[in-house]
């Protein structure tokens, strides 16, 4: 403290850094929250198809051609209750190619499937995996927690390598 300077001043002074110090946390935790929850949202439009899969059609798609964005063959029911169908549509990625043959589940109400099994669910779950990384970045920057920050990339980059790996 420098002598001139009254004691009211100091304590004034890191009261207000404690306050700055909190609303940079309380602000950097919720962006961090928030790009978690996108994560969730955009994993679980595929993921609840694959995970929930009780009362879902089951079977297997044959690739037989692929356009731009989708690619298309026929679909072989493996589930009680499932009908063959000549043509449903998966989403083209690299992971998907001519003439090999993938275990999918139905979206309800569609011609469309997505991949199933172990696969499937670590496919689905990438966009939260994104998520995760990227959380880790706000929160080591932002908030200064670089141990959670390290727990939350390791979880991210753990779940896009398995996801890479497993398709």
């Amino acid at each position: 403290m420098i002598p001139a300077m009254p004691a009211s001043a100091t304590t004034a002074r890191q009261a207000s850094v404690t306050a700055l110090r909190f609303g940079r946390v309380a602000a950097m935790g919720a962006v961090a929250v928030l790009i978690l929850f996108a994560g969730v949202w955009g994993s679980w439009g595929t993921a609840q198809h694959v995970m929930l899969t009780k009362g879902r059609e089951r079977g297997t798609i044959r690739v037989t051609g692929c356009a731009e964005d989708v690619c298309s063959g026929p679909f072989a029911p493996a589930s009680a209750g499932a009908g063959a169908r000549a043509r449903v549509e998966i989403a083209r990625t690299v992971a998907v190619r001519k003439g090999r043959t993938y275990d999918v589940v139905v979206k309800p109400g569609s011609a469309d499937v997505v991949r199933s099994g172990p696969a499937g669910v670590l496919y689905a779950w990438v966009p939260f995996g994104g998520a995760l990384l990227l959380a880790s970045v706000v929160v080591a920057g932002g908030m200064r927690w670089i141990r959670v920050a390290w727990a939350l990339a390791g979880a991210g980059a753990a779940l896009l390598t398995a996801a890479f790996v497993s398709l």
